[in-house]
């Protein structure tokens, strides 16, 4: 008798784990939702970006809200700068009217364009293009110029900027779950 509880139990504790792997997959993507898949994966794989990243950058930024308006002014799902947009927008030749950043195909080319641009220009470090993304490429440059911020240990918590260090925390954050969630094309 003992025997049949213990396959009994083990059944259900098996069923029970199934159940919340499940459960808990749905949960995650509650929190990490996917839309304009399309988009991400077009851009991604044009400007040489790791999709699953350019989602995390719009999860932390306006967690897919396309008419996303920041207190700075910073504009659309990947929180673009209307001035950041213009420059941007000038290096991959589309006129200046043509720049809609509630528009969500716009604004993840041009966002995964600056981010793959800022990539670029810190050689594939990710924590100091994050960084440059939400406190500035100039700003990012400086501390590294002036050694406020450590480039061989690379440790967000050294980033001088609060907001800037919890921001880049929170993608690294995110893309680890996008990749572990996600299967893009």
């Amino acid at each position: 008798m003992n025997q049949k509880i213990n396959k009994v139990f083990t059944l259900l504790v098996i069923a029970l784990i199934v159940a919340l792997f499940f459960n808990l997959n749905w949960f995650l993507k509650t929190i990490y939702p996917l839309k304009y898949e399309d988009y991400i994966v077009k851009y991604s794989k044009e400007y040489g970006l790791d999709p699953y990243l350019v989602a995390s950058v719009i999860k932390i930024e306006s967690n897919f809200n396309p008419s996303s308006i920041s207190n700075k002014g910073a504009i659309g799902l990947m929180q673009i700068m209307p001035s950041t947009a213009v420059w941007a927008a000038g290096k991959m030749g589309i006129r200046e009217e043509k720049i809609d950043l509630m528009d969500p195909k716009t604004n993840i080319m041009i966002g995964t364009w600056y981010l793959s641009d800022l990539l670029r220009e810190f050689k594939g470090d990710l924590t100091l293009a994050l960084a440059a993304y939400n406190g500035g490429r100039g700003n990012v440059r400086e501390w590294v110029d002036r050694g406020l911020f450590d480039v061989k240990n690379k440790k967000e918590e050294e980033i001088p900027f609060v907001e800037t260090k919890f921001f880049v925390m929170k993608v690294k954050k995110a893309y680890y779950w996008y990749r572990k969630l996600y299967r893009l094309k």
